[in-house]
């Protein structure tokens, strides 16, 4: 049973709305930096926003995540003339939706519903090349689906009839032509999970045997927020052509590579990028994917320095690397983007306290170098700037560690002598 209901079509630019809530943990700034990542993946998709909604909610709605107002006045712009003509094809919301709330908005608004979590599946089932990351997302896609199914028969009618005392709608046993479709359909994606498991834990089992079979090398991973230059700055270091490009998941199977700096050879790989509310059936469908990061010596942390929150994107980094059990490896942080970074220079005459978009790049460098006890570097992927600087510092790291890990192994001059031959 092919999944192919979360999938916006690349040929066709559908136009969309997006809907955020500004809440007691969450400020209009933080909103509107949601709403902004939404919009990326709502592109990365393949769809055009046109519009954007936000409501002041102490929390979200559990009947139909705004208020009934708001819901009112979306209803009125889709409605509109100047929208009739554009055609709104879907509203996006930034949370992940209830059965009962995709049920009653969808009932209100006559229009497609995406939540944040089904527009990540899209752009993961559009992206997926292997059979590995296939199988991976479409568990993840069926995992979503299971507790939405009933929405999907509210056009069937619970059928009466039948025998019994009281033999009314709602009475045991009787049950219409929907529910028995439901039960049919839960059943038919239980057992499809279950098949999708096991070629998992195959295909598990296989890759495990593959990184044992890669000899006495350090394993280094590159992790990260989504969009951060991962694949650009593995390109650089192992000369290959990992797919990158400027669109959120570009990475979605691990690529490992071997790359040899001054004759010391260890394996390099890139994961998939992670992101903000990452859904947690992501998280364990691409297990496999992720016993990269977990099985690594060294992780090479990649930040977007130009971004104006990265400094969120590295907690929420670490927070997925506890969740995937790979806290507390040794790591490095490699800030990129230093050419893109900008900064905005207070006046003389400001009085007003400075913040962090006002600090220098040579002020924020000085501050994370000392943070960080000089394990953080600063480069530009892109112009290749302090490329051999970092190339000097993986090296000495990587020495170091082989050498904890394989004090006896001669692997090193058996490489040189190789070299020489």
């Amino acid at each position: 049973m092919a999944m192919k209901e979360f999938v916006i079509s690349e040929a066709k630019v559908e136009t969309a709305i997006l809907v955020g809530l500004v809440t007691q943990t969450q400020n209009e700034r933080k909103t509107e930096e949601y709403l902004d990542e939404l919009a990326f993946l709502a592109e990365t998709a393949g769809a055009e926003v046109v519009k954007r909604f936000t409501q002041k909610l102490d929390q979200p709605n559990s009947v139909t995540y705004v208020g009934k107002g708001k819901l009112d006045e979306i209803k009125a712009y889709i409605d509109s003339e100047e929208e009739q003509e554009r055609e709104v094809g879907m509203v996006i919301f930034d949370d992940e939706l209830s059965a009962k709330q995709i049920r009653n908005i969808e009932g209100a608004l006559k229009i497609k519903i995406l939540d944040r979590t089904s527009l990540i599946l899209d752009i993961f089932a559009m992206r997926a090349q292997t059979a590995n990351a296939k199988t991976q997302v479409e568990l993840a896609q069926y995992k979503y689906m299971l507790p939405r199914l009933q929405r999907l028969w509210t056009h069937l009618e619970r059928q009466g009839g039948g025998s019994g005392a009281g033999g009314g709608k709602g009475s045991v046993g009787l049950r219409g032509p929907g529910e028995t479709q439901l039960e049919m359909d839960r059943r038919i994606i239980l057992n499809r999970m279950s098949l999708l498991k096991q070629r998992l834990a195959e295909i598990d089992k296989q890759k495990s045997t593959q990184r044992k079979n890669r000899g006495r090398l350090i394993r280094v991973a590159l992790v990260g927020y989504t969009n951060v230059g991962k694949s650009t700055l593995m390109n650089l270091l192992a000369k290959s052509e990992v797919f990158a490009e400027n669109k959120l998941f570009a990475t979605l199977d691990t690529t490992v590579r071997k790359v040899i700096i001054e004759n010391l050879p260890f394996l390099l790989s890139d994961t998939v990028g992670f992101i903000r509310k990452l859904p947690t059936d992501l998280v364990d469908s691409f297990k496999s994917t992720l016993d990269e990061v977990r099985e690594a010596d060294l992780l090479l942390h990649v930040v977007d320095i130009s971004h104006p929150d990265f400094e969120e994107q590295i907690e929420v980094v670490n927070k997925t690397l506890a969740d995937i059990g790979a806290a507390g490896k040794p790591m490095m942080i490699v800030f990129n983007k230093i050419d893109a970074y900008t900064y905005v220079q207070k006046a003389e005459d400001d009085l007003t306290p400075r913040t962090k978009a006002n600090w220098t790049l040579e002020e924020l460098m000085q501050t994370w170098m000392a943070k960080m006890a000089g394990d953080c570097i600063f480069i530009s992927a892109k112009q290749r700037a302090n490329l051999e600087e970092l190339k000097r510092v993986v090296y000495a790291r990587v020495k170091e560690l082989h050498v904890q890990k394989y004090p006896y192994n001669d692997f090193l001059y058996q490489h040189y002598e190789e070299e020489e031959g």
